[in-house]
């Protein structure tokens, strides 16, 4: 398959270095010169102009710095693109990706909005999750190339899930940094090396896992049973982290976060719920 990737940045670059080592045909181009040196290289075929970029392949590639740079870009350039496959694996909003995918269609443009859950030395690695939204036909033409680039998963027909998923699993990404770095500063103040406490932690979070898909099944249903651990245990539990982590002069703003959200659930009279009770809360702004 021959494939076009536009825009050299450090992921640009790493997707057009794994479809080189894929065995593809690969044209880049980027705005700035001198960024394509080391995939000319390496094979890779140099486009003076994004036009010329463009039609040298039936899969385009597009890792922008956001989706003003793709439009300025690719705007003027429809004509070009008609009949062919975009795939825009720009940062950005389920509305600007739902608004692209509508630009496309209305120009005969094949197009995939997708997501990439790695940072660049995990492309081409297929333990990686590329999430990509759009067209199911240009999704299943495409597949088996765009898996050189990591495990392609495939959210459906509406443009804008790639980028929703991406923002909320984001926000557990953070979430959970957020918790082990709590943890480390708390078991650290203790004079435990990170290092000798972040492989208990990682064990746990299987156990972590467990618990989402328990939980699941309870929002989707809008029932908690608190069969495991009812939030009236949770919010004890919580009150020794706050404690604790007080106790040690550590900033104990998450803790407290966690407190009150399960103290609310429960001076509300839910403690007898599970901890996916707390849902409600998140969905209500923050009122229980």
């Amino acid at each position: 398959m021959k494939v076009t990737v536009l825009g050299l940045g450090s992921m640009g670059t790493a997707l057009a270095g794994a479809f080189l080592d894929a065995g593809h045909e690969t044209t880049v181009w980027n705005r700035s010169a001198g960024k394509d040196e080391a995939l000319v290289a390496r094979g890779a075929a140099r486009a003076a102009t994004a036009a010329e970029a463009v039609g040298a392949s039936p899969l385009v590639v597009a890792c922008l710095s956001d989706y003003d740079a793709v439009h300025g870009l690719l705007g003027p350039l429809a004509g070009e693109l008609r009949g062919r496959t975009l795939v825009n694996l720009t940062s950005g909003s389920p509305e600007q990706a739902r608004t692209s995918a509508s630009w496309a269609a209305g120009h005969g443009i094949g197009y995939l909005d997708g997501a990439i859950m790695s940072t660049p030395p995990g492309i081409g690695s297929a333990a990686v999750m590329l999430l990509y939204s759009g067209s199911s036909e240009a999704f299943a033409e495409h597949r088996e190339t765009l898996a050189s680039l990591g495990d392609p998963v495939d959210l459906g027909d509406d443009a804008g899930v790639a980028s929703l998923y991406d923002t909320a699993l984001l926000g557990m990404m953070w979430a959970t940094l957020g918790g082990w770095l709590q943890g480390v500063a708390l078991t650290g103040a203790d004079k435990v090396d990170a290092a000798t406490f972040t492989p208990v932690a990682i064990r746990w979070m299987t156990a972590v896992n467990g618990f989402m898909n328990t939980y699941a099944p309870q929002v989707d249903a809008g029932v908690y049973p608190g069969d495991d651990a009812t939030l009236g245990v949770h919010l004890g539990a919580v009150e020794h982290l706050v404690h604790a982590s007080a106790a040690r002069g550590l900033d104990p703003r998450l803790p407290e976060l966690f407190k009150t959200l399960i103290g609310q659930a429960v001076a509300a009279g839910h403690g007898g719920d599970s901890y996916a009770r707390l849902i409600e809360t998140v969905r209500a702004g923050g009122r229980a």
